[in-house]
């Protein structure tokens, strides 16, 4: 069965990179609405503004989606992770500027929010998209692939000339709560060479060393050090996890990204959807939704429609 939160969710924050004050709230939606976020700042313009594959356009850094009205929001992929690591299929997200908050940096305050709020169950049939043949994109040393698996697995390696990250790699299979215990608590990061690049170019306006892990070298900056010593690949599949929540339905198969970002993985996405030979929908039984990413997250907190 499809759900949705319980009641409304509400968070309150800076944009990470246009460091303006936002408010955001995550409400319920009924079965087959999906995830759609509506500007509630916008008048004379449609607001609302799907969280699909197809409305991504370009972005520096984050992941942007804009409707035909050129009406946008940014910095999607950490609330889009929690929702899809909470199991939340269906939402109306209203928020009353361009660029959701960045909050501590990771997905686990919204989380924690779609947690105190439940889930409430739907009546509707949940479909997956079933990866049938791999799918391959690349570019320079940076490349992504969908392949054939029972369920989402994510396996993901970076390699950086900073001492304090270097090559780390990390798989998992998201099934029984994985993105909880695992990935939802790692932040963003980036490098202290880059910081004042990024500002000179309208970027990272609102971060800081509490909302982002900042590496120097061989150092950590931001203070506590890091929450896991691989927390920097942890938050690629993060943000992995909420790019690819975009398909607009749960993945059966396995992505595995090397040195890949947010415009590969929506190119990954939209390579998969002209190959139609390299998936299929499929209505999900009661024990491949038990093996979905969010699957018993909330279970304590179900209440049926």
């Amino acid at each position: 069965m499809q759900t949705t939160v319980g009641h409304e969710i509400s968070f309150e924050g800076v944009g990470l990179h246009s460091g303006r004050p936002v408010r955001m709230v995550i409400a319920p939606a009924p079965a087959g609405h999906g995830i759609v976020f509506r500007r509630t700042d916008v008048r004379g313009l449609n607001p609302r503004v799907p969280a699909i594959w197809d409305r991504v356009t370009p972005s520096k850094l984050c992941t942007l989606v804009e409707n035909a009205d050129g009406v946008s929001v940014s910095t999607i992929e950490h609330v889009m992770a929690a929702l899809v690591g909470a199991g939340v299929h269906n939402a109306l997200i209203e928020i009353d500027g361009p660029e959701v908050p960045i909050l501590d940096g990771s997905s686990a305050p919204f989380v924690e929010g779609i947690r105190a709020a439940g889930l409430r169950l739907l009546a509707g049939t949940l479909r997956a998209i079933r990866i049938l043949k791999p799918v391959e994109v690349r570019e320079g040393e940076a490349w992504a692939r969908l392949e054939p698996a029972a369920a989402l697995e994510i396996d993901f390696a970076i390699d950086f000339a900073d001492a304090a990250i270097g090559r780390q790699e990390k798989t998992l299979k998201m099934a029984n709560g994985a993105f909880v215990r695992e990935l939802m608590d790692s932040r963003t990061f980036c490098r202290q060479a880059d910081v004042e690049v990024m500002q000179a170019n309208g970027l990272a306006l609102g971060g800081t060393y509490e909302n982002a892990v900042v590496y120097d070298g061989d150092k950590v900056l931001s203070p506590g050090g890091l929450r896991h010593a691989d927390e920097a690949v942890r938050h690629k599949m993060l943000d992995a996890l909420g790019d690819l929540a975009l398909a607009g339905a749960p993945i059966l198969g396995r992505y595995v990204g090397h040195r890949a970002g947010h415009a590969m993985t929506n190119r990954l996405l939209r390579a998969l959807f002209a190959a139609p030979e390299a998936w299929e929908w499929e209505d999900c039984t009661e024990a491949q939704a038990y093996s979905l990413p969010g699957a018993g997250v909330c279970a304590a907190a179900l209440a049926a429609e």
